[in-house]
């Protein structure tokens, strides 16, 4: 079986600097792969944040995850700072990948990739709903496949 590909872009819309944590720390003494997921929601939280939105409310639905990729590339151990950059790809009119990139800040040596799949869902009424104008407007302009 082919190994998963992760394609970059060159620019992100966001960056924010996050600590290994000892929890995030497994038996070989390095990054656990689950905690690259959970560093990945943190730094999606910030990244919702930064424009006023959480995952319960882009301007209206909030977002449900339907798929995720993890691609490690190096070690990282604990009391590191971790760079992650976050973008938006793939908008279409129910939801929009979020791509993101996890570097040492001290070495700028990169620890792993990452996609999630979102979709917009209205949790009150238990479906899926299409990306607010609002949410495009403020984050999601770039790099849309509408109509797709």
């Amino acid at each position: 079986m082919p190994r998963i590909e992760i394609e970059l872009p060159d620019t992100f819309l966001f960056r924010t600097e996050i600590p290994v944590r000892i929890s995030d720390i497994n038996y070989g003494n390095h990054l656990g792969n689950d905690a690259v997921l959970s560093l990945m929601h943190e730094a999606r939280l910030r990244f919702l944040a930064q424009y006023g939105f959480s995952e319960a409310d882009i301007g209206g639905p909030g977002i449900i995850m339907t798929d995720a990729a993890v691609v490690y590339v190096s070690q990282a151990f604990y009391g590191d700072i971790l760079a992650v950059d976050v973008t938006i790809a793939e908008l279409h009119k129910y939801g929009f990948d979020l791509l993101y990139r996890l570097a040492n800040t001290r070495t700028a040596k990169e620890v792993a990739r990452g996609k999630t799949g979102m979709f917009c869902f209205d949790y009150g009424k238990k479906r899926i709903a299409s990306v607010p104008q609002v949410f495009k407007d403020a984050c999601g302009g770039t790099q849309s496949t509408e109509g797709k």
